[in-house]
C-alpha cells in the first residue's frame, strides 16, 4: 500500500512541476508580423484629399513611390478619369485622356501636380486626389558576390553597410571595393551608377559612401573575376 501512495506522490509531483513550466508559455501573446514593424506591409496615404489613413507602415507626405504600388487616383466630379493603377516595372502609370505619366521616384504632391497640369487641357481647374493603396516597392535588391543575395523590405532607414549585413556579408571572392548601386534617376528616367568601396568606409575616411538606401536600390557587389585590372 505504502508503494501505491509513493507512486502516487510522484506521478502528481511530475504533474504539478510540468504545468509549473508550461503556464508561463500559454501567456505568451502571438505575434503578428502585419501588426509590428518587422516587415513592410502595405499602407495608405492620400494627397490632394482630406486626411489620411492610418495603418502599420507609416508612410509620410515625402515618400517616394516605387514600381509595383498601386494608386487610386481620384479626379473630382469625374468618375471616367478616376482610376487605381499600379506602378509598371518601367516606373510608369497611365490614365485616360492623358496616356503615360513617371510615378517613380516622385511624391504624390509631385505626381498630383503634373496630372493636375495636364489634365488643364481637357478642363478646367481639376482637382487631383492620390491615395496609395498598397507600398509593395519597399524594397531594396542585393545582388552578386553576398552570402545571401536577394531582396529585402526596407524597415526603416537602411546605409549601404547595413544592406551587406542584412544579405550575411561577402563571399570570399567578392570584389567589396567595387560595389555599385543603381538607382532610379530623377522622376524614374533612367538608372543612376553610385560607386562604393567598403574599405573606403570603414578603414579611410569614405563614410560619405556609406548612402542611405532609397526603394528600388539594386545593390550589386561583383566577384574579383568580373574586376578588369587597367593594363600597366
Amino acid at each position: 500500500m505504502k508503494f501505491k501512495v509513493l507512486i502516487g506522490v510522484m506521478i502528481l509531483a511530475g504533474s504539478c512541476v510540468s504545468l509549473a513550466f508550461a503556464s508561463p508559455f500559454e501567456q505568451v501573446p502571438k505575434v503578428s508580423l502585419v501588426a509590428g514593424a518587422s516587415a513592410a506591409p502595405s499602407s495608405s496615404v492620400r494627397h490632394g484629399g482630406d486626411g489620411a489613413e492610418k495603418s502599420s507602415l507609416t508612410v509620410t507626405p515625402d515618400y517616394i513611390m516605387g514600381p509595383e504600388d498601386v494608386l487610386e487616383i481620384t479626379v473630382w466630379k469625374n468618375a471616367d478619369l478616376s482610376k487605381q493603377v499600379q506602378v509598371r516595372p518601367d516606373g510608369r502609370i497611365s490614365l485616360p485622356l492623358i496616356g503615360d505619366v513617371s510615378a517613380v521616384g516622385r511624391t504624390a504632391a509631385q505626381l498630383t501636380e503634373e496630372i493636375s497640369a495636364r489634365l488643364k487641357s481637357y478642363m478646367e481647374n481639376p482637382t487631383v486626389s492620390i491615395l496609395v493603396r498598397e507600398v509593395n516597392s519597399y524594397q531594396i535588391y542585393v545582388l552578386g558576390e553576398v552570402n545571401a543575395p536577394g531582396k529585402y523590405p526596407l524597415k526603416s532607414k537602411t546605409t549601404l553597410l547595413q544592406a551587406i549585413t542584412i544579405a550575411h556579408g561577402f563571399t570570399q571572392v567578392a570584389a567589396r571595393n567595387k560595389i555599385v548601386v543603381f538607382r532610379f534617376g530623377k522622376d524614374g528616367e533612367g538608372l543612376n551608377k553610385i560607386k562604393a568601396s567598403y574599405d573606403d568606409i570603414v578603414l579611410r575616411d569614405g563614410s560619405d559612401q556609406n548612402i542611405e538606401l532609397k526603394p528600388g536600390d539594386q545593390i550589386v557587389v561583383p566577384s574579383e573575376t568580373m574586376v578588369v585590372l587597367p593594363s600597366r
